[in-house]
């Protein structure tokens, strides 16, 4: 089998297109099959569209999605590519028919906003293939994808922890939907591990893309006692705010990359952070549209949910191209921090640690996952939920046994929020 390594000096061959969904290490939800080829002749060019909530300069979800889409066009002579920005979830129908009128046959959307209009879309258009991004709504013609950090996120938490004097870390967060707070919650985890004293202050600034608050909650997060932060807003506003702070002052207050590549935004102050591979997963859903694998008639069970093991996502915030990156300077500090595993009872550095953790859940089959108990809580989300199984209501306490491991659909509608996250009222 072809390696992931081999598909990208292939990429633009279609064999190598298909290897590549074995090499990467994809895995559905539970429940997901994945097609088989159909014996429709392939098409001979294909024209995809892509719908963007943001602005592509962003430096966040859209401008990582767009390498995505460019390097799918790069890739494969056969396919055609177009975009349009700044699309909400008002408009996404409106942009659909667009692209169907242009000849696009495939459409992806990129937001949790467009699902439903995406939706209605495909149901509208039962000859279009459509993949939606971040939900959880499929049918024949429509299939879903998700690239998540939870696991990045972790082993972020296991450096801030390990770097806060105040033991308060701070969390800028665009909005509190299942996805930001399973990846709060696992930045929390991995900094209790090295830290029980810790804890992580969240503001909630209600947009994706909004600089001027996301810069002006760090602000407020660093008055409120945090030096260390990390974020979810599709700009890099709070690096930018961490730099500036520590040319100004002489402080510095370590923060995480997210999303795309940061780094060059704040040298001094980046630790590390999350880069998103989106070309990896797109390049491997046209590789199987072109093939006839993925029909309008078969992706009713196509769910794409990537994590550390596939590779489509990673540590790091130099490059799209990292692989466990850590900013040396940190990296340095991290070697000379002694921890105790807790499983083993081993004595290692911080940085073994984060090495150790970064293999288990590398691994094909995890030996590693940041959700398993024990694990203490409240439902946070003002409607009720379930975890495990059972029901829960508005601040209900949220109980994970020891050694249970969430599955799948807890940690995709995770709507509680651990012990020592503190969510700051507006």
């Amino acid at each position: 089998m072809a390696s992931r390594r081999d598909f990208l000096k292939l990429a633009g061959a279609f064999v190598a297109g298909l290897a590549v969904g074995g090499a990467a290490g994809y895995y559905s939800a539970p429940g997901a099959a994945q097609p088989k080829p159909t014996p429709t002749p392939a098409a001979k060019r294909i024209k995809a569209g892509w719908i963007y909530v943001g602005p592509i300069g962003d430096y966040g979800w859209t401008h990582a999605h767009d390498i995505g889409r460019k390097e799918s066009e790069k890739a494969f002579p056969w396919l055609e590519t177009v975009y349009v920005e700044n699309i909400d979830e008002a408009k996404c129908e409106g942009a659909i028919e667009e692209f169907i009128d242009k000849g696009c046959t495939v459409i992806f959307t990129t937001s949790f906003d467009h699902m439903k209009p995406t939706y209605r879309a495909a149901e509208k258009h039962p000859d279009i293939l459509f993949f939606h991004c971040s939900g959880y709504m499929r049918r024949p013609n429509m299939a879903t994808y998700f690239a998540d950090f939870y696991q990045i996120y972790y082993l972020n938490g296991l450096m801030a922890g390990a770097l806060t004097k105040s033991n308060i870390l701070g969390y800028v967060a665009a909005h509190l939907i299942p996805e930001v707070i399973r990846h709060i919650n696992a930045f929390a985890i991995g900094a209790l591990e090295v830290n029980p004293n810790v804890k992580v202050y969240v503001i909630r600034i209600g947009r994706w893309y909004w600089p001027e608050m996301a810069r002006e909650a760090a602000r407020t997060l660093v008055e409120m006692g945090a030096d260390v932060l990390a974020f979810t807003e599709d700009s890099p506003a709070t690096i930018e705010f961490a730099q500036s702070y520590y040319k100004e002052k002489g402080r510095k207050i370590p923060v995480f990359s997210h999303y795309s590549p940061m780094y060059e935004f704040g040298p001094d102050v980046v630790v590390s952070g999350q880069v998103v591979r989106w070309g990896t997963i797109y390049k491997d859903i046209l590789a199987k549209v072109y093939a006839g694998m993925y029909t309008n008639t078969n992706l009713e069970n196509v769910d794409y949910w990537c994590l550390l093991n596939s590779g489509a996502v990673d540590v790091g915030g130099k490059t799209y191209e990292d692989k466990l990156w850590i900013n040396p300077a940190y990296e340095e500090v991290f070697s000379r921090i002694t921890v105790t595993e807790k499983y083993t009872g081993a004595r290692m550095s911080l940085l073994d640690l984060i090495k150790l953790r970064y293999s288990q859940m590398s691994d094909p089959n995890p030996t590693f996952d940041p959700f398993t108990g024990p694990l203490r809580g409240r439902w946070w989300l003002s409607i009720p939920g379930t975890c495990l199984g059972r029901e829960y209501k508005p601040g209900e306490e949220v109980s994970v046994p020891p050694g249970v491991r969430l599955g799948h659909d807890d940690l995709w509608n995770m709507g509680w929020f651990l012990e020592n996250v503190v969510v700051q009222k507006k």
